[in-house]
């Protein structure tokens, strides 16, 4: 049976009370101890899209971890792969070649439908933009002694069959990202349709039937936020316990811990997360199902020579990217093969869908 975080019976109840959500689409430095980045670093990974698993890209390495032959550098993008890279410049590396976005961009990430991105500016704001660098716009402008960084856009939708009360999913319409100030870590939000929002604090806790005196997650020390599927769930890391935390509060708040790891990200279809994790001393990636029956964790980089980081889905679930000291490697999401180099551009990766 599966008890992710609501029941048969729990939709159920919500379609009788006709709650249901909607939608909308910081890096830190090691496996180990994730932190929010500093405004003014280079963001540190970048991904292929969807491109076919243990397929490099022409004129990169075989293997992670060795450069391109003659050191000329390997864009590895492509719209067929939907990857693209941010390096923490004015320029995103995409469709096989680079965009000028006219300012700095920082934990880009793409919405749900990829018609728009978000990222940290120069400035230390919260920017939307089109894909192609033009209509920026500034939904939350940085106050000053914060830090923010990685963006993720938050997504929930109606599940089929449900009667939905109308504005019912528009509290899932927002950006998610972490904060930093006096190095007190948090998540925060903004709505994405309200450009000049105050950003407020995200809280994950727990409510089993209206019952908040359950024993609440961390309140501080959060980061990291990665959304996915279509039920608004939020994977995130808390620093201090080196622990991966999803926040679910489509039908009641419940908040669970995955293990220990930093740096997820949930699968689109919401059903895995993958997360970084150090092991006898380099960062592998590990993946496990969202079904709390199931004890199926794996390794899939259980011979790493590097570091794995960083880590992304590419939109179908098959494929998962990662950042490399060398630049960006993919391989499947089920780890039936090693990792393939296949772009040596150094960045955050993330897929646009």
């Amino acid at each position: 049976m599966r008890n992710r975080f609501g029941t048969a019976a729990a939709i159920a109840l919500m379609t009788t009370v006709g709650a249901v959500l909607l939608s909308a689409c910081g890096p830190d430095t090691t496996g180990s101890s994730p932190t929010a980045a500093p405004t003014g670093a280079a963001p540190t990974g970048a991904a292929p899209g969807s491109a076919a698993p243990g397929t490099a890209a022409p004129g990169a390495p075989s293997h992670s971890g060795s450069p391109a032959p003659g050191g000329k550098e390997v864009n590895g993008t492509s719209a067929a792969n939907h990857l693209t890279i941010s390096t923490g410049t004015q320029t995103v590396a995409m469709n096989g070649t680079t965009v000028d976005f006219g300012t700095v961009v920082r934990d880009l990430a793409w919405s749900p439908d990829g018609k728009k991105a978000a990222f940290v500016n120069g400035d230390g704001d919260l920017v939307t933009a089109n894909p192609d660098g033009t209509g920026k716009v500034t939904l939350a402008k940085n106050p000053g002694g914060e830090t923010w960084s990685h963006p993720t856009w938050q997504h929930a939708t109606t599940d089929p069959g449900v009667t939905t009360v109308p504005g019912a999913l528009d509290r899932f319409a927002t950006i998610v990202f972490a904060s930093s100030k006096g190095g007190v870590l948090k998540l925060e939000k903004v709505p994405t349709k309200t450009p000049g929002a105050t950003p407020e604090v995200l809280t994950p806790h727990n409510s089993e039937g209206g019952n908040d005196n359950l024993p609440q997650p961390p309140q501080t020390g959060n980061t990291w936020a990665n959304a996915g599927g279509h039920r608004g769930e939020i994977a995130y890391a808390n620093t201090p316990a080196n622990e991966v935390y999803i926040y679910d509060d489509y039908i009641r708040p419940d908040t669970r811990d995955v293990g220990k790891g930093s740096q997820p990200a949930l699968s689109p279809d919401g059903e895995h997360v993958v997360f970084v994790r150090s092991v006898n001393g380099h960062d592998h990636l590990f993946t496990r199902s969202m079904d709390v029956d199931r004890k199926d964790e794996k390794d899939l980089t259980p011979s790493a020579g590097t570091d794995y980081t960083e880590p992304a889905w590419s939109p179908d679930g098959k494929t998962v990217a990662a950042r490399t000291p060398d630049g960006v490697s993919t391989l499947p999401a089920d780890g039936s093969a090693a990792p393939t180099h296949v772009s040596t551009v150094k960045g955050l990766p993330v897929y646009r869908p």
